[in-house]
C-alpha cells in the first residue's frame, strides 16, 4: 500500500474519531464508567479465545497472558472508579468579590477538559495491558477522548479481535485501529489527533516524538521508552542476605524472558561479594524461551554479542545457547570504572550485567554516569548512609527499596515514568490513576452564565463532583 493511500485511510479513521469526540467529552462520569465496566466484562467473556490468539502470536505463555487479561480488566475498572469520583477534573470555583483588584475579583471557574481524539501505540511485550484496551486507551476513554490505536505488528490478529469486541460496546468512533508503520507516522501528524501515547523502543519513540513536536500545531507525545534500571546492593545487604538477593535478581531480570521495560539490567555489588556461583546456578535453572519475535531475538543476540566482545567485560554465564528459536539467559560482569568509561545500553531480553564497585565513591561515580531510568532498586539497611546517598544520586521515576522493579502496581500513587531518555514526558505516568491527566487540559470560565457552563462548574453541581470552592473542598452547590 502506498503511503498516500495509508494517509488517506488514517484521515478517514481520525475524522470518525473527531466526530465522536463532542458526545464522548460531554458524557457524564457515570456513563463513561459504565462503558469501561462493559469493556472489562467483554474481556472476561472472551478470555479463553483472546489468550489463545495472544499466545500463538507472542509465545508469552497462557498463564502470564491470563494474568495480563486480569490486569487489563482491573485497569479498566480502576479508571471507571476514577471518573465516578470526579476528583480528576480538578474543579476550582472562585466566586466573585466586589471591588477592584487585587481585593476584588470576577467569578472564575476552572476544570480539566478532554483534549480530543488521541493516538495510542500498542506495545509488543504486553499484548493486553499496553495494547488495544490497555492503560493508555482506558485512561483516554475515561477522560472523554476517542482513541485511535496503532496496532503492533507482533500481534495483529489479537489487535483486530480485541478492537472488534470493543466495538460492540463503545459508540461509533470511540475506538479505532490502524496498522503498519506508515500508518503510525501518519497518525502522529494527522491534524485531528491532539496527543499520542507510546510504549516501545528509544529510537522509535524519539522519531515519533520529533514528528509530534515538529507539526505545525505541536502536540504532546507521551513516550515510555525503557531503560537499564540499575539495582544497587550495599555491603550490609550482601552480608545480611547476599544469596537471597542474588537469586531474586536472576528471577527478576529473566521474568518474561527479560522483555519488560522495568527489567533490572545492572546489578551493583561490592567487590569481593563472592556471589558469582550463586548467580551462575540460578541462571542455569532458567530454561531457554521463545522471544516475542525474530526481530527481538536478533536484537538480543546482537546486544549480548557486543558485550561479550568488550575487553573489560567477563562472562559469568556463557553466551546464550538454546534452540534455533529459543534463547537462554546470559550474565556478565565488569568493574564500576569500566562502566564509567564505556556505558552499557539497554538489552531487551534475558541478559544483565553485574557491576562491581570498590568503594562508596566508586559506586556513586558510576551511578552519576547512568542515563535516567524508569526505576531504581536499592537493597540495604535503613540506617546506612550509603543507601541515603544512592537515593540522592539516581535519576529515576521510582525507587524500590529491598525489592525489584518488574512489578508495576496500578494504583493512585504509582509513577511509571522518569526523565529523558526513560520517557519524553517526565511529569506524567503511563500507569496509575493520574495517567488520565495526559489527555486533559485546563479551561477557565470567567463570568459565564450558569446555563452555558459544563455541569461540574454549574452552581447546582449536577454531577456532584468534588470542587475547591473559595479554597475549601466541597460537593455542595456554589
Amino acid at each position: 500500500m502506498h503511503t498516500t493511500s495509508v494517509t488517506g485511510r488514517v484521515s478517514e479513521v481520525t475524522a470518525t474519531a473527531l466526530a465522536a469526540s463532542p458526545a464522548l467529552a460531554a458524557s457524564s462520569p457515570r456513563d463513561r464508567a459504565d462503558l469501561l465496566h462493559r469493556l472489562a466484562q467483554v474481556l472476561q467473556e472472551h478470555r479463553d479465545e483472546l489468550v489463545s490468539v495472544a499466545d500463538r502470536e507472542t509465545h508469552i505463555g497462557a498463564a502470564r497472558l491470563g494474568g495480563e487479561v486480569d490486569r487489563t480488566r482491573f485497569q479498566l475498572t480502576a479508571f471507571a472508579d476514577v471518573v465516578t469520583d470526579g476528583a480528576y477534573l480538578d474543579v476550582v470555583v472562585d466566586r466573585p468579590i466586589a471591588g477592584p483588584p487585587p481585593a476584588g475579583r470576577p467569578d472564575i471557574r476552572r476544570m480539566l477538559t478532554p483534549l480530543g481524539p488521541v493516538g495510542v501505540f500498542a506495545a509488543s511485550n504486553f499484548p493486553f495491558a499496553f495494547s488495544v484496551l490497555g492503560g493508555d486507551t482506558a485512561s483516554a476513554l475515561a477522560a472523554g477522548c476517542p482513541v485511535v490505536v496503532k496496532a503492533h505488528e507482533g500481534h495483529p490478529e489479537l489487535s483486530e479481535l480485541t478492537c472488534a469486541l470493543a466495538a460492540d460496546v463503545l459508540p461509533d468512533g470511540a475506538l479505532s485501529l490502524v496498522t503498519g508503520r506508515d500508518a503510525g507516522r501518519a497518525l502522529v501528524v494527522d491534524p485531528n489527533i491532539t496527543a499520542v501515547g507510546f510504549t516501545g523502543s528509544g529510537a522509535g519513540g524519539r522519531a515519533l516524538f520529533d514528528l509530534a513536536t515538529g507539526r505545525e500545531d505541536p502536540i504532546p507525545f507521551y513516550g515510555e521508552l525503557g531503560s537499564v534500571n540499575p539495582a544497587v546492593v550495599t555491603p550490609a545487604a550482601v552480608a545480611a542476605r547476599g544469596e537471597e538477593v542474588a537469586k531474586a535478581f536472576v528471577a527478576s531480570f529473566t521474568l518474561g524472558s527479560g522483555q519488560l521495560c522495568t527489567k533490572p539490567g545492572l546489578l551493583f555489588l561490592p567487590a569481593g561479594h563472592g556471589l558469582d556461583e550463586v548467580l551462575r546456578l540460578a541462571v542455569a535453572e532458567v530454561a531457554p524461551r521463545l522471544l516475542l519475535g525474530a526481530w527481538i531475538r536478533e536484537g538480543y543476540l546482537a546486544s549480548v554479542g557486543e558485550l561479550a566482545r568488550r575487553n573489560d567485560v567477563r562472562e559469568i554465564v556463557p553466551l546464550p545457547g538454546g534452540t534455533e528459536d529459543a534463547v537462554a539467559p546470559s550474565l556478565f560482569t565488569m568493574s564500576a570504572s569500566a562502566l564509567r568509561e564505556g556505558p552499557v545500553a539497554e538489552c531487551f531480553g534475558p541478559s544483565a550485567v553485574v557491576v562491581e564497585y570498590e568503594s562508596d565513591e566508586d559506586l556513586l561515580a558510576a551511578l552519576a554516569t547512568l542515563p535516567a531510568s524508569l526505576a531504581v532498586s536499592v537493597h540495604g539497611e535503613a540506617e546506612e548512609e550509603l543507601a541515603f546517598k544512592v537515593f540522592r544520586a539516581v535519576q529515576t521515576g521510582r525507587v524500590v527499596w529491598n525489592g525489584w522493579p518488574t512489578g508495576v502496581s496500578v494504583t493512585a500513587a504509582m509513577h511509571h515514568g522518569g526523565p529523558w531518555p526513560a520517557t519524553t514526558a517526565p511529569l506524567h505516568t503511563s500507569v496509575g490513576a493520574t495517567a488520565i491527566n495526559r489527555w486533559l487540559r485546563p479551561m477557565a470560565y470567567q463570568d459565564v452564565p450558569d446555563v452555558l457552563l459544563p455541569p461540574p462548574l454549574r452552581r447546582d453541581n449536577p454531577w456532584h463532583v468534588p470542587r475547591r470552592v473559595d479554597g475549601e473542598w466541597s460537593r455542595r452547590p456554589a
